[in-house]
């Protein structure tokens, strides 16, 4: 069993006309354990931001608490909010950094442009990203969705 495959996660993103959606399930498992309900998945960046992550729980926590780092971080440099791409460059890089060591997490990344246009995209551990115009998908049930 990989490591991915060890809390379990599903998580889709789609795309509509000048919109977005993502959803996650909130099962927080053990192998085939259950152990909670209502384990967070899905975190809202910014108004126009969402982002999905599948995979080790306490990497899910520890990247959630670092992208929030680096968006703040972000916004006080440069005084507007951060795009979906550099949102998702940010996260690629990020996750690159620690190739050798890497989260255990397939981000899934879903919101709109300045100019409200859709943008979707997914990435593996160590950052390689994979954009789509429809829909993406991340976790252990991405075989069915």
């Amino acid at each position: 069993m990989s490591i991915l495959e060890y809390n379990g996660a599903a998580i889709i993103g789609m795309a509509g006309k000048d919109c977005v959606g993502i959803a996650s399930d909130n099962r927080l498992g053990i192998s085939y354990q259950t152990v909670s309900m209502d384990f967070k998945k899905v975190f809202k960046m910014n108004d126009k931001l969402f982002v999905g992550l599948a995979g080790l729980a306490t990497d899910v926590q520890t990247l959630d608490q670092l992208l929030r780092f680096r968006m703040n971080l972000y916004e006080l440099r440069e005084e507007r909010e951060m795009t979906p791409a550099t949102f998702t460059n940010l996260l690629s890089n990020m996750l690159y950094e620690k190739r050798f060591g890497p989260y255990f997490c397939e981000p899934v990344i879903a919101g709109l442009d300045e100019k409200g246009q859709p943008h979707l995209s997914t990435m593996d551990l160590i950052g390689a990203q994979a954009a789509s115009k429809d829909f993406v998908v991340a976790g252990t049930c991405e075989g069915n969705l």
